[in-house]
């Protein structure tokens, strides 16, 4: 398998170096220079057929476009995508085999739509191969499920240790290594320990049953810790958590132009409102950005619409910390609408029409 398609396309007059605080910055840089960086750019010989509009040869040598990602995760990218996409969960059920009446059962796990079975066996793998894949096929979706307490203390849990969550998931993270440790114990097989643990859930996400609560009455939430995240430890965190929550978004609105239309182009996070100082800190980790806020839906969106920090910040950023998954080739075509957009041809009927064409075939068109 691996990731098919067309190479994203973008002319580059300024990189990305990352300062030594971590953060993002714009360094003004020579067409030269970039030529020299290899792993940022590749010249596109040939590319024109890819075009219904041509583009002129002496305009093609000044394209580069990214090499794409290769098979392994990056550690800071496992984390940016758990905080996005996985959950810690503690169900626990009535079992009349077990002499305390009840089974608690601890796990990890990640599901993603059928198109990304690649990303997900990639995350199995990294994790050493531990943990089952099941087919849900009513959502159409594969899970990645880790149960085994021996994997979930030994891999697992130290990975998110050593490479932190960010976002509230952190505090059910917490909550769930609580959890997890008194079962390694065997509390869960006596009713003071299952009492503790019923506590321990209590305070997580998603709280515990109706039948656990008519069961026991003297429940004491443990107090939740609120996550408070100051810095973002690695540039890959972002690619992973974007790999998860975020949009290449391509606009095609009617306007008073020559050909009636205007193109636009949009990045999006999404996240809960929760984690609004997160978001905050990601425009400042950034440099671009401001965000939006649906308070029916307690959702917030960082959104940038700024074409220069579209082709100076986001594309370098995520040229050298790439996306992952059917993701990706929406930032390909994203990619390649930006570089026609950037040579004026989304001025032009002709190149219009290939914008359009591109646009039908990503996010939700991808088949």
């Amino acid at each position: 398998m691996g990731y098919r398609g067309s190479k994203s396309v973008f002319l580059m007059d300024t990189v990305k170096e990352q300062r030594v605080d971590g953060s993002w910055g714009l360094l003004k840089s020579s067409i030269s220079t970039i030529s020299n960086n290899k792993s940022l750019r590749c010249t596109l010989t040939g590319f024109e057929k890819n075009y219904q509009v041509k583009i002129p040869s002496k305009q093609l040598n000044r394209l580069f476009y990214s090499t794409g990602p290769n098979n392994k995760l990056n550690p800071y990218f496992v984390s940016g995508f758990a905080d996005a996409e996985s959950s810690f969960s503690s169900t626990i059920y009535r079992d009349k085999k077990l002499k305390t009446g009840w089974h608690v059962v601890c796990s990890f796990q990640i599901g993603l739509n059928l198109k990304d079975s690649f990303l997900i066996h990639q995350l199995k793998e990294f994790f050493g191969g531990i943990g089952t894949l099941t087919i849900d096929k009513k959502a159409n979706a594969l899970k990645y499920l880790v149960r085994s307490l021996k994997d979930l203390t030994t891999i697992i849990i130290p990975h998110f240790k050593k490479y932190p969550l960010l976002t509230q998931k952190a505090a059910d993270f917490i909550l769930f290594q609580q959890i997890v440790e008194l079962m390694m114990k065997d509390a869960h097989l006596t009713i003071e320990g299952l009492q503790e643990i019923i506590n321990i859930k209590a305070s997580k996400n998603l709280g515990i049953s109706d039948i656990v609560k008519s069961e026991f009455n003297k429940i004491n939430p443990v107090k939740r810790a609120i996550i408070q995240t100051t810095n973002i430890p690695d540039p890959n965190w972002v690619s992973g958590f974007v790999s998860g929550e975020g949009n290449f978004d391509v606009g095609i609105r009617k306007k008073n132009y020559k050909i009636g239309y205007q193109v636009y182009l949009r990045f999006r996070i999404t996240q809960h409102t929760r984690d609004t100082k997160l978001m905050e800190l990601l425009i400042q980790y950034l440099g671009a950005g401001r965000l939006e806020k649906d308070s029916r839906k307690n959702v917030l969106y960082l959104v940038i619409g700024n074409f220069l920090d579209l082709t100076q910040i986001i594309l370098p950023f995520f040229n050298k910390y790439p996306i992952f998954g059917v993701k990706y080739l929406d930032y390909l075509d994203w990619c390649k609408i930006a570089n026609l957009m950037t040579l004026g041809y989304h001025l032009k009927k002709e190149g219009l029409e290939e914008i359009r064409k591109i646009k039908i075939g990503m996010n939700k068109g991808r088949k």
